[in-house]
């Protein structure tokens, strides 16, 4: 047989001369990229079956179903399902977030039907054992526990309930101890049945193997799986920014640390605003040291162990948080010169070294990333999801360099007002 020749070489960018993308009859769309270059693949992919389809009162439903996947099918108990996928070496997890349940794999080139095989066997037919179900809740309970008593994860959920006050994305994913108290095993059964289908689900093949090849597999595991009872994915509806700044703070006794989360909603991921918000956020407090705030925060003024920024877009409304951890007597001079930052930062334009550096750094990374099979998947999921189309990345080096000092200073004066900012504070 002759052996398949990859054509380009590691580093060529993903475009549409080297994508695959076919959809199936039943909804499933499959994203396929040849990589010669070593002998494994990495399967990743998600379905439209996430927190936003849990009731409150059940918050943390559609976390335990996606981790209870691989717990035992109808084919496979749990410790045989996992002895299928050690015995050649290769990695099968699943994961839920707000808005789908994702799957990654990664193995040999020659393992990919026994992958698609397992992939689908855990998503069609889950048996969702008791027993199993049983030890998943109980370590989720300890982990909400561990949560409780953790002055970041605090932080970071009483920023989200402020930020998105009245939305779906204030609730945190995995729920409260509440909530998945009252989860019982017929609960997950009923949310599988009602949000796991294949209309809707993206697949990203990519490695040591013919884009034909891979579709055909996928065809072959997947393309008759149907759920005549599988629900749309529900609209995202916008959220309000604050009117005024608003503040929560938790205590936990007993803490050497106070963690601070303060910022605003941020622009969806298709919006003209990404680009120049992005790299500004990387000015902000992610550069080199942790940006501005990191030079200002915790080097000069020594207040903090760690300040930087982060800026986040997806489907719906983003945020944009700074986060500071600080000895407990440091919390409102820390605030204080975050808030100071922010008012220099949406008062005048970023320097121009500070924009090149910058630009340097996204340009610089981006080669990387796409370095891996895992780091091309992920981001063909990425170029669907938001529907970037396939000439993304050929485009991407323009669309770096074409943000300028000016629109970094506009965007960023849209959604960044040092008068309405969220705070959150957890700590002692």
């Amino acid at each position: 047989m002759k052996k398949p020749v990859y054509k380009g070489h590691r580093n060529a960018l993903p475009g549409p001369d080297d994508i695959t993308r076919e959809e199936l009859p039943n909804g499933i769309t499959i994203l396929t990229r040849s990589n010669f270059n070593s002998p494994t693949i990495s399967i990743k992919g998600y379905l439209n079956s996430g927190s936003l389809f849990d009731t409150d009162e059940k918050l943390g439903t559609s976390y335990l179903a996606a981790n209870a996947l691989m717990t035992g099918t109808h084919q496979h108990d749990f410790q045989s399902l996992y002895n299928e996928i050690e015995s050649v070496g290769a990695r099968l997890g699943f994961s839920s977030g707000t808005l789908s349940t994702s799957f990654s794999a990664h193995s040999l080139s020659e393992d990919l039907m026994l992958m698609l095989n397992l992939i689908s066997e855990s998503l069609r037919s889950p048996a969702f054992p008791q027993k199993e179900f049983n030890r998943l809740k109980n370590q989720l309970l300890t982990g909400l526990e561990i949560r409780a008593q953790d002055t970041s994860a605090m932080a970071e959920l009483l920023f989200d309930q402020i930020t998105y006050a009245g939305h779906p994305y204030q609730r945190p994913d995995e729920g409260y101890i509440e909530t998945v108290q009252t989860i019982e095993r017929e609960d997950l059964v009923s949310f599988y049945q009602r949000t796991f289908g294949p209309r809707g689900m993206v697949l990203a093949i990519v490695g040591a193997v013919e884009p034909a090849v891979a579709i055909d597999a996928v065809r072959q595991t997947l393309g008759d799986w149907t759920n005549e009872n599988q629900e749309d994915l529900p609209e995202i509806p916008p959220a309000l920014p604050l009117q005024k700044t608003a503040s929560k703070a938790i205590s936990i006794p007993g803490k050497s640390q106070s963690d601070i989360v303060m910022g605003c909603l941020a622009p969806d991921r298709l919006s003209p605003d990404y680009f120049p918000l992005r790299i500004g956020n990387n000015i902000l407090g992610e550069f080199g040291m942790m940006g501005r705030l990191g030079q200002a925060v915790r080097e000069e003024a020594g207040l903090a162990y760690y300040a930087y920024s982060s800026f986040s877009a997806t489907l719906g409304p983003g945020a944009w948080e700074m986060i500071a951890g600080v000895n407990p007597a440091n919390v409102d001079q820390t605030i204080g010169l975050i808030t100071q930052e922010i008012k220099q930062f949406v008062a005048e334009p970023v320097s121009d070294d500070e924009l090149s550096d910058s630009k340097s750094l996204y340009l610089g990374r981006m080669p990387l990333i796409l370095e891996s099979n895992d780091g091309v998947a992920i981001s063909l999921l990425n170029m669907e999801r938001f529907s970037l189309g396939l000439d993304y990345f050929l485009n991407y080096p323009k669309m770096i360099e074409a943000v300028s000092a000016e629109e970094i200073l506009n965007a960023s004066n849209k959604y960044l007002d040092p008068d309405r900012l969220a705070v959150a504070v957890a700590g002692p």
